[in-house]
């Protein structure tokens, strides 16, 4: 007789079975209903743990934090307020920020677009799903409500709506809510738009639907006349590849009949952009005078090129589309300053180059051809600009004299405008930067001092005094009372967005993990928060390198060295304690190849066998037999080949080594393609699809998904184990597997996990059958080699993307680089060290 907690998982296996799409399938979006079920099949798991007696501790950090998407104040005391992470779920303080209180860990959800809070009734509004369209922006699941200040919540629904970009309250009426919805991030879906209440949540009406790809990214409400609401629509696509931040049916909508119907505003001739350059949309309402609208949007027309050229030096473009002829015509000196410029003239030099197209070494275009990388922050768009209608809408001027260098090409990200509620030419921008003006958006002033972090999400004016500002951006929430000439950080909570976790074998061991917008960083695995600090001024964690902090591989030979950089593949080594001192190691194309294409979190890896064998991976997988010093290719193209767009895509992104032999390579793609070689690089195979060969065809992985991990096993030569991630394509399905023959032929493993996407699948290193694997949902442990799982997230939030799992051999723990709640480590329980 099968128990309840087995039938439940056996109906989980069988409806994972039947939905794991065919070999050459197009990989379709995760339905709702599939997700929902999948908040079961955690229960179960959670029910099943026998690891759940060890807890997880925090180990910090905090003081970087991570991105906030939305702030709620008391405006009768603003020392008490409610702070939304993107992915760090909702926090509660009522001290001014000097402590917090998480509100929203109990809930199968961490991620959060936007909050609404009725102070009078205290009810809390959640709108799960941020709504900045990042590489890290997670799809929430609804609504939720908390009728007692975040105590107990109720779920409200929208479960399709994936992204919500704002919430409103009816000022008078708790009943009434709209809730603006933007729908999939990486599939067209038709559940976007306005949602409407009248009973608090209970029902809702879709009021405004546009098209699948245009969803609501903004609302706002006329509190003279609640009848009277602004909808900002976005058109935005993503794919793997490519963004489109903007299209023709982007614009601004009025409804003046509290939602029941909508008319657009911005058509041809309102004075509003139109068209299809119009990007993301952002709103504010003058409570004083509801006929006063500011808005921001992002232009995606390309800015006009101004300047004046200076005909003594070449740049990039004059060397696309020339013929040999034309290229030999070129002044040899001009192309030197070109070269120095560049940083090129230390490999190459103008006489040389024209000497290599004349003979036909190389094309005449092959400057260009080097140069041109797509960086994925490509284009000059105009970007940010501020508009004004003094007649509800009607018509609309722009504000701003001067070009707003606000968004640089990613205007996406941001999008948020606010006024003063006292005064309604006093405007705050959000962007990069945090901007006000005080000639109703005409100029405006820079207001982040040295110790506010870059990239603004979220604002609040003090109606009661509006040089009293709060600002939410990805490094946590900042609060001044001077208009920002001085600000203090608010950020004790744990909220770290780390990509990336790794230790060393110091003692006590020290951990180290890059971070989204963040840096790396590194510091004791003994961390306990505290304010101490501060007074010795003596921070336990250090920082070792900007931008968004990637992976990082640590030499355990002196705990000293470290290799670690930013985002395509600006990759160093360093010493942590001399950290200025660094040597890079990011490979370089030779002229006449194409250009290396490197993933966002590209893969580097340190031999297990020798610490002075590095490798990392751009589409080519290079190595090198001296830290860094030099690199050599190891391969040709290990991918299925660039793809057009402004994304880079056809990229490595896990590399492994065989802990049993040295030369066994694995590597594995954003394209799905998984690689061995059995030879140290000399030769590769593709393996699990129909490419590999007929014994492959017969056993094929699920293809066009993103190879999240590719894992050498220490305890058989032959076995590996493949994690594949469907989330940019909204498929959330986990898809885990193990080969015992380098790739050949693959088994399913984990039919039993729950709807939530792998990130890493790890060995426990003791005992062959255990295996840990973490998700966008959390952390599960198998005992069984991945034929059953179990949850294991005692002392965590319910629900929290794990990114990255490390495990200190000598001190036998586990630490988990979250993406949200920082790091946490465990000691592992006998089951997982038995030999």
């Amino acid at each position: 007789m099968f128990s309840k907690l087995h039938k439940a998982s056996l109906l989980a296996v069988l409806l994972f079975v039947t939905l794991l799409p065919k070999a050459g399938a197009q990989v379709k979006p995760t339905p709702a209903a599939e997700r929902m079920k999948g908040l079961e099949q955690r229960k179960i798991l959670a029910q099943r743990s026998t690891y759940n007696s060890t807890a997880f501790r925090n180990i910090g950090p905090t003081v970087m934090s991570g991105r906030v998407v939305d702030l709620e104040v008391n405006a009768a005391d603003p020392t008490e307020f409610y702070v939304a992470y993107a992915t760090g779920g909702l926090w509660y303080s009522n001290n001014n920020g000097q402590s917090f209180t998480p509100l929203f860990d109990s809930l199968d959800v961490m991620t959060i677009g936007d909050i609404a809070v009725d102070w009078k009734t205290g009810a809390i509004w959640v709108g799960t799903g941020e709504v900045n369209s990042s590489r890290s922006t997670y799809a929430g699941l609804g609504v939720y409500k908390s009728n007692d200040k975040g105590k107990t919540w109720q779920y409200l629904g929208l479960p399709e709506s994936h992204h919500i970009g704002k919430i409103q309250l009816h000022p008078t009426n708790p009943d009434i809510a709209w809730v603006a919805v933007m729908g999939h991030l990486y599939s067209p879906n038709k559940e976007r738009g306005i949602y409407h209440t009248t009973d608090g949540g209970k029902t809702w009406k879709h009021t405004l639907a546009i098209d699948e790809n245009t969803g609501v990214v903004e609302l706002e409400i006329n509190p003279q006349n609640p009848s009277e609401l602004y909808a900002a629509a976005w058109y935005r696509t993503r794919s793997a590849w490519n963004f489109e931040e903007g299209g023709a049916t982007s614009g601004i909508y009025k409804t003046v009949d509290g939602g029941a119907t909508w008319t657009l505003l911005t058509k041809p001739g309102s004075g509003f952009p139109a068209g299809a350059h119009v990007g993301r949309i952002g709103l504010a309402v003058y409570p004083k005078n509801g006929q006063i609208v500011y808005a921001i949007v992002d232009n995606q027309q390309a800015r006009p090129d101004t300047a004046k050229k200076d005909t003594a030096k070449y740049v990039l473009n004059d060397f696309k589309n020339l013929t040999a002829a034309q290229f030999a015509a070129l002044n040899t000196a001009k192309i030197d300053t070109f070269l120095k410029q560049v940083g090129l003239l230390n490999r190459y030099n103008g006489a040389t180059i024209k000497a290599g197209v004349a003979t036909g070494r190389w094309k005449p275009t092959v400057l260009y051809d080097h140069l041109n990388v797509n960086d994925g922050f490509q284009g000059t768009p105009i970007g940010a600009e501020v508009y004004r209608s003094e007649d509800g809408g009607k018509s609309w001027r722009k504000t701003n004299t001067k070009a707003l260098n606000l968004y640089s090409t990613f205007g996406y990200y941001f999008g948020k405008i606010y006024v003063s509620p006292a005064n309604d030419q006093k405007v705050v921008i959000t962007g990069i930067s945090i901007e006000y003006s005080t000639d109703g958006g005409k100029t405006f002033t820079e207001m982040a001092d040295d110790n506010v972090h870059a990239d603004h999400h979220a604002v609040w004016i003090n109606p009661a005094r509006d040089s009293h500002i709060f600002s939410g951006n990805d490094g946590g929430l900042n609060i001044s009372y001077d208009d920002g000439k001085n600000w203090f950080k608010a950020n004790t909570p744990p909220l770290g967005q780390f990509y990336t976790v790794t230790v060393d074998n110091a003692r006590p061991y020290n951990v180290y993990g890059g971070l989204q917008d963040n840096g790396v960083w590194w510091g004791p695995s003994t961390y306990r928060f505290g304010t101490a600090w501060h007074q010795s001024g003596n921070y336990p964690y250090k920082s070792i390198a900007g931008g968004d902090g990637m992976q990082v591989q640590v030499d355990t030979t002196d705990n000293q060295t470290v290799y670690t950089g930013s985002q395509f593949g600006a990759y160093a080594r360093i010493n942590k304690m001399e950290s200025r001192s660094r040597k890079s190691v990011r490979p370089v194309h030779q002229l006449g190849e194409a250009p290396l294409r490197f993933n966002w979190q590209t893969p580097i890896l340190l031999s297990k066998h020798n610490p002075q064998v590095f490798y990392i991976g751009a589409n080519r997988l290079y190595r090198s037999f001296n830290r860094g010093d030099s690199l050599s290719p190891l391969s040709a193209d290990l991918t299925g080949g660039k793809r057009e767009g402004d994304v880079p895509f056809g990229t490595l992104t896990t590399i492994a080594e065989s802990p049993l032999r040295f030369g066994l390579l694995y590597t594995g793609s954003d394209d799905g393609r998984i690689q061995v070689s059995k030879d140290a690089g000399f030769s590769w195979t593709q393996v699990g699809n129909a490419m590999a060969g007929k014994k492959a065809a017969s056993a094929q992985l699920p293809q066009g998904l993103w190879v999240s991990r590719v894992v050498a096993s220490r305890f058989s030569e032959p076995r590996v184990y493949a994690s594949l991630n469907g989330y940019r394509n909204d498929d959330f399905k986990p898809y885990l597997f193990v080969s015992e023959d380098h790739g050949a032929t693959w088994q399913q493993l984990g039919t039993d996990l729950p709807t939530e996407s792998i990130n890493v699948v790890r060995e426990d290193p003791w005992n062959e059958n255990v295996l840990y694997v973490g998700t966008d949902g959390g952390l599960y442990v198998s005992t069984d080699r991945g034929k059953t799982f179990m949850m294991w997230n005692a002392g965590l939030p319910r629900s929290i993307p794990v990114h990255d799992i490390a495990i200190q051999e000598r001190e036998r723990e586990i630490v988990l680089g979250t993406h949200g709640r920082s790091l946490y480590v465990a000691k592992l329980p006998a089951a997982a060290g038995a030999k």
